[in-house]
């Protein structure tokens, strides 16, 4: 599946990202994406600062990173203080009106933009531009901005817990995510061992979390919560698919975390965010990659077999 555009954070030199977005005219990821990183603060004489339904959120059915910003509105019972419009491919089909207004959106930013329309992305109501197109700088703006002031109170990052989330975030992109995508069966032999190596003793490091407590940062649930969860359900609904057999039986003995993707599925804000339908449609409109024996496999998390 074709990676998203906003930049993301590792434990190593940092690279682009991949993409999760809605283009134009065809809703396909591009690599020509133009980045949008303002942020919410205090500043009041100018601008952006928060204020209950000043911000709107474009996200995209089924995109992992869509799936990290819903959740965090959702635990956060910002619902109400900030609207959001959920893009479904084809755009140009089923989503013109949405689309336009992303559009105009990012036209509002930037004078004369004819770059991608990337999701997730934060308006401001009030002028009609984007603030951010950036994943994590929305998703920090969420909880310590607009949820601090207008939702109920969610502890979802902590001062004292901060490194450790980014800790476990950085794990997720680089040995997860991208480790995943290396290993996939139709990548070359030296490099798809050495990939999924990493990809294991990354999952090693997230099980042996859970043995110390309920979630990945501890005694209650934080945005390392969402971020592992996330991941998982996308290494088992889109990545698995392309991973062999013996990968994907391998992922599967994690006993530990995918009880932990099940119990966090009975959280209300987890079976109102996802859509596992919208993940595989997302997959197959993007993905050109063929399939593998990983295919095959059921891992014990939340979804049946394909």
């Amino acid at each position: 599946m074709p990676p998203t555009t906003a930049p993301r954070t590792t434990t190593h030199p940092r690279k682009p990202a991949p993409p999760c977005p809605h283009t134009t005219p065809s809703a396909r990821p591009t690599p020509a994406s133009v980045p949008f990183r303002s942020r919410i603060g205090d500043d009041r004489a100018g601008g952006f600062y928060p204020a209950p339904r000043r911000y709107h959120l474009y996200l995209s059915a089924g995109c992992p990173r869509s799936l990290r910003v819903a959740l965090t509105l959702g635990l956060l019972g910002l619902g109400d203080a900030v609207t959001t419009t959920v893009l479904t491919l084809p755009a140009e089909a089923d989503a013109p009106g949405p689309l336009a207004g992303l559009r105009r959106a990012y036209e509002a930013t930037r004078h004369r933009y004819d770059g991608p329309l990337t999701v997730p992305a934060l308006c401001d109501r009030w002028s009609g531009r984007v603030v951010s197109n950036h994943t994590p700088d929305i998703l920090r703006d969420l909880v310590d901005q607009v949820g601090d002031r207008v939702g109920r109170a969610a502890d979802l990052r902590p001062p004292a817990l901060l490194t450790e989330i980014e800790a476990v975030r950085a794990l997720l992109d680089e040995d997860v995510t991208r480790a995943a995508q290396r290993a996939c069966a139709a990548a070359a032999r030296p490099g798809r061992d050495e990939a999924r190596r990493t990809l294991l003793a990354a999952l090693d490091l997230l099980e042996a979390r859970l043995t110390r407590g309920p979630y990945a940062a501890g005694g209650h649930l934080t945005a390392a919560d969402v971020d592992v969860w996330v991941a998982l359900v996308h290494l088992d609904g889109v990545q698995r698919l392309h991973l062999d057999a013996g990968t994907a039986q391998d992922i599967g003995r994690y006993e530990r975390l995918w009880a932990y993707v099940r119990r966090l599925y009975g959280h209300p804000a987890f079976q109102a965010a996802f859509r596992p339908d919208d993940m595989a449609r997302l997959h197959r409109r993007t993905c050109d990659a063929p399939l593998s024996s990983g295919a095959a496999v059921t891992l014990p998390g939340i979804l049946g077999p394909v």
